[in-house]
């Protein structure tokens, strides 16, 4: 048995064959749904905040097996967090198809976005909206392929670095680590033609480029991102790999 996780068999076989229900693809079709992806310190997170605070998105709160944490003094609540799940009730849903997507994390802990908060958006009448990493964007593309990606991009590498010291002083290996998952979604970036690119500046006017790239108008990022994303992985490289 793997620490952290009772069922962690019974888990990994059903997400191995893992496949969404009749149910779960009726209530996508006609949706749409917005995933932000970024690089830590990207503004991504203030950029999610911003809209769905302007009342027109929901965000995904998405469940978990793992119990409830306690940051600087403050403990995760249920709804705000995450959906904090027994594993029974968890791996029952798995098995039904009543997950977007849903991942094995370190052996730890399964998380994923139930339908339950989909059918939640779409009662209130907002935009789904969620914070997912690069393994769950395309596992939802897959069973969505007109899902809303959008990648928030930092000004410039330089940019970029004077946000992430703001976080305060990093161990190298922790250092290292963001920046070569940093190059693993630029690559992607630079691979797949789905990304929408937005450039975090200013905050009204990145708000202002995603409503405009959910109503299908032109995106006015998207062309001078691509020389953004150049650079900032020219940096990355010289990091990486001094004297490339």
């Amino acid at each position: 048995m793997t620490p952290g996780l009772k069922h962690y068999s019974e888990f990994k076989e059903a997400l191995d064959k893992y496949y969404v229900s009749e149910q779960t693809l009726s209530e996508l079709e006609g949706m749409k749904l917005v995933l932000l992806i970024g690089l830590t310190s990207s503004g991504r997170g203030t950029i999610l905040r911003h809209q769905v605070e302007t009342g027109r998105y929901y965000y995904i709160v998405s469940d978990t097996t793992r119990p409830p944490r306690t940051n600087d003094g403050v403990k995760e609540q249920n709804g705000v967090e995450y959906w904090f799940r027994s594993e029974e009730e968890m791996l029952a849903d798995i098995k039904a198809g009543m997950f977007l997507e849903a991942e094995l994390i370190h052996g730890q802990q399964v998380s994923g976005i139930s339908i339950r908060e989909l059918k939640k958006a779409k009662e209130a009448g907002k935009i789904p909206i969620a914070d997912v990493d690069l393994r769950g964007v395309h596992n939802i593309m897959k069973v969505k392929p007109d899902t809303i990606v959008i990648m928030i991009v930092p000004p410039s590498f330089e940019e970029w670095q004077r946000r992430l010291s703001k976080r305060g002083v990093m161990r190298p290996d922790e250092q290292r680590r963001r920046m070569e998952t940093a190059q693993r979604i630029l690559d992607d970036a630079q691979r797949e033609r789905f990304y929408n690119f937005v450039i975090s500046e200013n905050l009204e006017q990145s708000a202002g480029i995603i409503d405009s790239i959910i109503e299908g108008k032109a995106n006015p990022h998207q062309g001078r991102a691509v020389g953004v994303i150049d650079q900032i992985q020219y940096g990355l490289r010289s990091r990486l790999n001094p004297g490339f």
